[in-house]
């Protein structure tokens, strides 16, 4: 049975950084690429970046710069480092394995100006 778990969101001031984990079971992270999305009330998930299963990363345009996504295989986790936090970076964050339906629950990230 394949769990994301993430974490590691909370309130933090603008222009902080926090670096979200979602941490993986049943499934190993080498073997798949793994995605990051954000969520704001009544709007679509938005794909934030991936990093596919040879490592390489790829992110929306308005990330780069911001956003980095990173695992540690031997932890079967993966980061997303999001730096100079905006007030419209207010989300929940999930993490996803790519081309699967595999979510993990979320984690709220609240930006205060």
């Amino acid at each position: 049975q394949v769990q994301l778990v993430e974490s590691g969101g909370g309130l933090v001031q603008a222009r902080g950084s926090l670096r979200l984990s979602c941490a993986a079971s049943g499934i190993s992270i080498s073997s798949v690429a793994m995605v990051w999305y954000r969520q704001t009330p009544g709007e679509q998930r938005e794909w934030l970046a991936t990093i596919s299963r040879d490592g390489t990363a790829n992110y929306i345009h308005s990330a780069k710069g911001r956003f980095t996504i990173s695992r540690d295989i031997a932890k079967n986790t993966v980061y997303l480092q999001v730096d100079s936090l905006k007030p419209e970076d207010t989300a929940m964050y999930y993490c996803r394995v790519f081309g699967e339906q595999y979510w993990g629950q979320g984690t709220q990230v609240t930006v205060s100006s």
